[in-house]
């Protein structure tokens, strides 16, 4: 019972996190979100081509994505099995690698966001406060992100989880960071496009 439970919110997560509301919303705007501005199907590309109320509300939608299956992952899933830390994942690997989508999608921060609130709400608080923080500081969304991934992860590995959880985390961590290859490197040539 345990294997279908856990293969089936997997299955869902994956399919759930392949709904791209940036693609959604800007499509009420007559905009394809992966032809403008980074192309990434994600709410910071949404904020830089629509507006902060779009990118907000395509946040939000994202975010819920992970929350969910978050919710369901603790309610359905044994914390120490392996099938927790393989549920979490799903819908930030549906997001990025999006089937509705050619495989293509966001860069999965908001997702990843909502699975860390649905687990640990306090644990995402902080990393929110690691984002605004670096992103007031220094006006880089890519930047924030990496940073507020990196704290979050190391967070996980030094708190009160399971083993599976925190595989489930390094892996979140690393798809993160691996999406954001391209931003690093613009970082480094001072080449990363800066919020006003």
């Amino acid at each position: 019972m345990g294997f279908i439970i856990g293969f089936l919110l997997s299955v869902f997560g994956y399919l759930l996190g392949s709904i791209l509301f940036a693609k959604i919303v800007a499509s009420y705007k007559g905009i394809d979100i992966t032809s403008v501005g980074s192309k990434s199907a994600g709410a910071t590309n949404v904020t830089r081509t629509l507006g902060k109320k779009y990118g907000a509300l395509v946040f939000l939608l994202d975010a819920f994505k992970g929350f969910l299956i978050a919710i369901l992952d603790r309610f359905y899933i044994d914390p120490s099995s392996l099938w927790f830390g393989i549920v979490m994942v799903s819908p930030v690997i549906g997001h990025i690698y999006s089937y509705r989508a050619d495989f293509k999608g966001g860069k999965g921060v908001a997702t990843a966001f909502g699975v860390v609130f649905g687990i640990s709400p306090l644990l995402a608080l902080k990393m929110f406060l690691v984002w605004a923080v670096v992103f007031y500081l220094f006006r880089y969304v890519s930047l924030a992100s990496i940073t507020s991934v990196l704290v979050g992860y190391f967070l996980f590995l030094e708190g009160d989880f399971t083993t599976s959880q925190k595989l489930g985390a390094s892996l979140i961590a690393f798809l993160i960071l691996y999406k954001h290859k391209d931003n690093i490197f613009r970082l480094l040539n001072k080449e990363e496009y800066r919020f006003k």
